[in-house]
């Protein structure tokens, strides 16, 4: 049987396979540390020897992928590439794709006015071919200040005709900062413009290993996001499932990505998580994170979870219809 799969978190810094980087490197004059292609895919993508846990993944976005996707050319490409190539693996239908257009303009050297309807081309153009559905979501970070991610809010609401239906707030939990009550008010004016502005809201938080579920709670009750990203230290806390039940708030779970950071100890606890999940009625998604830089795809993880019998059969279908009802893009 061939499902029809859909991803909601999916990372343009963490999609583009390593030869299409390595052609828009050349293409441009990049000047990168290794000369041999494989060494420039070793470069690129995570690995349990290389990757200790969150910080360290993140990094080689950081470092490399972005960095090479920063000028209309490259993230126009990066974004028909990566549609066509998830259709065509995994058979996936429907994405929810999503990046920081700040970290593509090399440092406010280029427009982003320029970088975002380059996006926006390369997802229609997509589109188009392949007859999915996109939409584009604009990440927020947390390394940034107030006033830059005002910027890419406002960037966000202005598009939201050409499909950008939604903002993310990814970056490193080492700090914590959704427990420093300054500094979510900021996000919470922020999260209350977009709202205004008609989008849809989600949240990266409760993906690191030794950090409790205080950032979730603070998250929903705050920042009021429709989805949260993988969230699942929200297991190993009642208070913060029953919050998670009562506000609808729907998890986007990534099998491989955990277990790679090292956000999860094995398999074992994701099952753990994921049957906690589920028995205490809170929505779960399957989604790949980041297929080239953790070598898998929509197909593997729908894989990993039903193999390890993590989860029935039906119980998969139910995941992906959840998704389809909680994707930012419009049912009709």
């Amino acid at each position: 049987m061939h499902r029809e799969l859909i991803d909601l978190h999916i990372h343009v810094g963490g999609a583009v396979a390593p030869h299409i980087l390595w052609s828009i490197a050349h293409q441009q004059g990049f000047k990168l540390p290794v000369k041999n292609y494989f060494e420039f895919v070793d470069l690129i993508t995570s690995s349990p020897d290389k990757v200790g846990g969150l910080d360290d993944y993140l990094k080689i976005m950081h470092q490399w992928t972005e960095r090479i996707q920063s000028s209309p050319m490259a993230i126009e490409r990066s974004i028909y590439e990566v549609i066509g190539k998830e259709y065509r693996s995994s058979r996936v239908t429907q994405m929810d794709l999503r990046f920081n257009p700040m970290k593509r303009n090399l440092g406010n050297e280029l427009d982003m006015d320029h970088i975002i309807h380059a996006a926006i081309r390369g997802m229609d153009r997509a589109t188009l071919e392949y007859g999915v559905k996109t939409c584009l979501i604009f990440c927020l970070a947390r390394e940034f200040d107030h006033k830059l991610n005002s910027v890419i809010v406002d960037k966000a609401i202005k598009y939201r005709s050409r499909g950008v239906l939604g903002i993310d707030l990814a970056g490193t939990e080492s700090n914590a900062i959704e427990l420093k009550p300054e500094v979510v008010a900021q996000y919470e004016d922020l999260f209350e413009r977009a709202r205004k502005g008609g989008l849809k809201t989600t949240v990266h938080t409760g993906e690191t290993r030794g950090t409790g579920a205080e950032g979730v709670i603070a998250v929903v009750e705050k920042l009021k996001p429709n989805r949260i990203g993988h969230g699942i230290r929200a297991a190993y806390d009642e208070s913060a499932m029953k919050l998670l039940k009562e506000r609808d708030v729907v998890l986007e779970l990534c099998p491989t990505s955990n277990l790679q950071t090292k956000a999860v100890e094995g398999i074992k606890e994701f099952e753990h998580i994921v049957r906690t999940f589920w028995d205490r009625g809170v929505k779960v998604t399957i989604n790949t994170d980041g297929p080239y830089l953790l070598n898998t795809d929509m197909r593997r993880e729908i894989e990993i979870v039903e193999q390890n019998r993590i989860l029935t059969p039906e119980q998969i279908e139910q995941t992906l219809a959840w998704a389809r009802e909680y994707s930012f893009i419009p049912k009709s």
